[in-house]
């Protein structure tokens, strides 16, 4: 059997160059790296609308319908206080981690 007479994938990745290889390795390394980059941005932005959300549902001191209002015999200052610092120091991290994930996807991939 000469070399005429193989075809298919195998020989046409057993015939590659180095080159060509490295090429096709570099490209899914880069493609995987974007995509993980990508959903972390998308799990930041998801993290962070909900943690505003929290922090906005915090104001509504109506424990059971729109007509009633929390006693203030009933409410904690300090757990709300220390509650809201909390949630105000959890937003912002993840407003810089997604700055910073912005910023280097965009130096790593070209940005968009």
């Amino acid at each position: 059997m000469d070399d005429k007479e193989l075809t298919g994938a195998f020989i046409g990745s057993l015939k590659r160059n180095n080159k060509e290889i490295r090429e096709d390795r570099a490209a899914a390394i880069a493609e995987d790296a974007q995509l993980v980059y990508k959903r972390k941005i998308e799990d930041l932005e998801i993290s962070i609308r909900k943690m505003q959300r929290e922090q906005e549902n915090m104001l509504d001191l109506s424990p059971t319908s729109a007509h009633s209002l929390i006693l203030a015999s009933d409410f904690n200052c300090d757990e709300y206080v220390a509650k809201d610092i909390e949630l105000g120091i959890k937003i912002r991290q993840a407003e810089i981690t997604l700055e910073i994930a912005k910023q280097r996807y965009n130096y790593l991939f070209g940005g968009h």
